[in-house]
């Protein structure tokens, strides 16, 4: 890394968690205190970077946003597509600019493949057009999801092995890559993989990193489930509603496949499972608490990190850690 490099990632602090594990409010809590310097805070959650999704992704208040900058929040429209690499791409730019302003910055979020790409860096993946992913999202509508994982395990199996028969957005980039190129993800991925061992491996970005692990999964059900009440309180499926009338957005777009987003739609859709408002909070709650346990197990493979359990840890004693772990960069 060159010497400005190692001075944007030495006064750039990561904060990854679980969805609701306090990620937010100790982000702004830090920033707020003067405890680390002047600071902004660069999202690193996947829906916030849609506009319109406010309720259910649990933005950051608008008064938040005014006492603390933040940025990659609000970058595009729900029928647009946001990808890893765009992720990157706009984290680097701002994570420069807030260095260049004498400012340190604070990535927080629960996205573990974002978290990953700035940390690693990401594979070379050839992109795919409009029509291509047209024609699976149709086939998909058609089939249904697992038939598409079927279909995917014929020609990709080393990527099928890997994904859920509901993870449709991957499944659907998977067999994109493959109808546009002839190649399966997994090849092209250990294309780029062997050609980054041939010029030296990556680098690793060595951000000081807090990472929020709750040990008392019941606990941790009982935030989620509160923060899900308030949500339905606040307007959530009426959000959804505005979003459903929006000209082109479908349910297979990626933001409405955003967790709690998808479960609204198909209940607001009549689907089976789905009618009642009790079984679309149930099913939205369950799909919740499962996005919980992933991200969980990624944060448990992730090295290097400094760890603490924010169901016993007080804030104060939180942001000391967070300021002693910057300290040391």
């Amino acid at each position: 890394m060159s010497n400005s490099q190692d001075s944007v990632v030495s006064s750039t602090l990561c904060i990854i968690g679980p969805t609701a594990s306090g990620k937010s409010g100790l982000a702004q809590a830090l920033a707020e205190s003067g405890l680390l310097g002047p600071c902004e805070i660069i999202n690193m959650d996947s829906a916030l970077v849609y506009r319109c999704l406010d309720i259910g992704t649990a933005k950051p208040s608008s008064d938040d946003r005014a006492r603390v900058p933040h940025h990659l929040i609000d970058l595009c429209n729900p029928e647009d597509r946001y990808s890893v690499a765009a992720f990157l791409r706009d984290c680097n730019a701002a994570l420069e600019a807030i260095h260049s302003r004498g400012k340190r910055a604070l990535v927080v979020g629960g996205t573990m493949l974002y978290f990953k790409a700035l940390r690693h860096g990401i594979d070379e993946i050839p992109s795919t057009n409009e029509e291509i992913r047209l024609e699976v999202a149709e086939q998909a509508k058609r089939l249904g999801w697992p038939a598409m994982h079927e279909r995917l395990r014929a020609v990709d199996p080393v990527t099928a092995a890997r994904l859920a028969p509901s993870d449709a957005q991957r499944i659907s980039r998977a067999l994109e890559v493959h109808r546009a190129t002839g190649q399966s993800l997994s090849q092209w991925i250990a294309q780029s993989q062997s050609r980054k061992l041939a010029v030296g491996a990556r680098e690793m970005k060595t951000f000081p990193v807090v990472s929020l692990e709750p040990s008392d999964r019941a606990l941790l059900h009982e935030a989620i489930e509160g923060r899900l009440r308030e949500m339905v309180k606040k307007g959530f499926l009426s959000e959804v509603r505005a979003l459903r009338a929006r000209a082109g957005l479908t349910a297979e777009h990626p933001s409405m496949r955003a967790v709690g987003y998808r479960q609204a739609w198909a209940h607001l859709d009549g689907q089976s499972g789905f009618e009642s408002e009790a079984e679309f909070f149930q099913r939205a709650l369950e799909a919740t608490r499962q996005l919980a346990k992933r991200q969980i197990t990624w944060q448990r493979g992730f090295r290097g990190l400094e760890r603490i359990d924010p169901q016993t840890t007080p804030l104060d004693q939180m942001m000391t850690v967070c300021a002693s772990l910057l300290a040391r960069a």
